[in-house]
């Protein structure tokens, strides 16, 4: 029997899309913070600090906006002149609002296990152990 975690996608491209929707109905300013190293990541150069550079994805500062589950792409204007940008969702470290910072960072994981994976939760005492008068789970098979 396979594992049905194996076959599940992973999490980042729904909860940046997510994260996206819920700034722009707020009317805030979505930021992401991109990896600039990472292998696929084309972005200008000049604009690259520390390995890292942050991209407005707002609807307004983009044209083409696409939020795939594998990459993130869009046309937009760097010191007036248009460039194509695109970013892989590996490269992509963290989503946030300007206004308010508020956001999430995603986790690098490795062998490209899922960021929001759940650790494994222990199956539950059968019913016959528990104390009386207390809640308690009941293992169903």
């Amino acid at each position: 029997m396979s594992d049905l975690t194996d076959e599940l996608t992973p999490t980042r491209p729904y909860l940046l899309r997510a994260m996206h929707e819920w700034m722009s109905d707020n009317g805030q300013t979505p930021l992401i913070l991109v990896d600039a190293l990472r292998s696929g990541v084309q972005v200008p150069d000049g604009f690259v600090e520390d390995d890292h550079i942050v991209l407005n994805i707002s609807w307004s500062a983009t044209r083409n906006l696409e939020l795939g589950n594998d990459q993130i792409s869009f046309e937009a204007r760097f010191s007036g002149t248009p460039q194509l940008v695109s970013v892989p969702l590996a490269a992509v470290k963290g989503v946030y609002a300007r206004e308010s910072g508020q956001g999430m960072m995603f986790q690098d994981e490795p062998s490209g296990a899922d960021e929001a994976s759940v650790p494994e939760i222990p199956e539950a005492e059968p019913s016959d152990t528990k104390k009386p008068g207390r809640p308690g789970l009941r293992v169903v098979k």
